[in-house]
């Protein structure tokens, strides 16, 4: 593992980043536990230091082992902190009641998701009664060039920061899934003239999604989404959900608090 940047002319500090390293790497796998030999390889460390750093991270709980103590996921304690960035978040608590009502009038599936770096992670959901997953969305990544939320929020930063927030490979999702720089700025170029963004079974097959940026602070790293399978769509329908998620995106900027500071 690289040595650690200097932020703000303080150099960072190599064993704090080598734990937040690993605990993006579990959370990233998901509900998929890790061996030793995987982390190791994956973080370039020494197994020695990742083990070290596995039975401190279980002892206080931000790790979890199964009973034969080989396999390695994300603990109780990280479930705790997410949680508490959800009751402090300040558009949480604007946005929720407002998609959970267009959601019900709709009977479609809606999302409020926020811009991490080259994710999207969804902060809420309300799911459609036509169609419940057997998980929780919230929480959860998906790249930002292939869903509607980022898209329409990876638009806001053609002339600006695109860079930062597109991998520098496109790993396809789907067939559907841009695979070519250009052509994903092509379709960002059509997003911003649009004023919303569209994921053609991109993510999903057999899913279409309308995403729409919240404004509320500068850039855009919040939007909302509506998510419907393609075999419910119609062009009369299309325009319905189109005007619901652009009155229900003016409700919540009008609400929101503006906050020009935040990244």
């Amino acid at each position: 593992m690289s040595e650690p940047e200097a932020v703000g002319g303080v150099r960072g500090v190599k064993s704090a980043a080598r734990t937040v390293e690993l605990l993006e790497l579990l959370a990233a796998r998901q509900n998929r536990p890790a061996r030793l030999r995987e982390l190791s390889e994956a973080l370039g460390a020494p197994r020695s230091s990742v083990y070290a750093l596995l039975r401190t991270l279980t002892e206080h709980g931000w790790v979890r082992t199964d009973p034969s103590g080989t396999l390695y996921s994300v603990g109780i304690r990280a479930l705790l902190a997410g949680t508490t960035y959800l009751d402090a978040d300040p558009y949480l608590r604007i946005v929720q009641p407002l998609i959970n009502d267009l959601s019900a009038r709709l009977d479609e599936t809606i999302h409020y998701g926020r811009l991490d770096r080259t994710d999207i992670v969804y902060l809420a959901t309300h799911e459609s009664s036509q169609y419940l997953r057997p998980f929780s969305r919230v929480g959860r990544r998906l790249p930002a060039f292939s869903t509607a939320l980022g898209k329409a929020l990876l638009a806001e930063r053609l002339d600006t920061d695109l860079a930062d927030h597109v991998p520098d490979t496109l790993k396809p999702l789907t067939p559907n899934t841009h695979a070519d720089h250009d052509a994903l700025v092509k379709d960002l170029r059509a997003t911003a003239e649009r004023g919303y963004a569209i994921d053609n079974e991109e993510n999903f097959v057999g899913v279409v999604c309308y995403g729409f940026s919240l404004r509320f602070t500068t850039p855009p790293i919040d939007a909302i989404s509506c998510s419907i399978p393609i075999d419910r769509l119609n062009p009369a329908r299309t325009e319905e959900l189109i005007e619901a998620m652009r009155l229900t995106r003016l409700s919540i900027e009008r609400m929101a608090p503006i906050d020009h500071t935040m990244p």
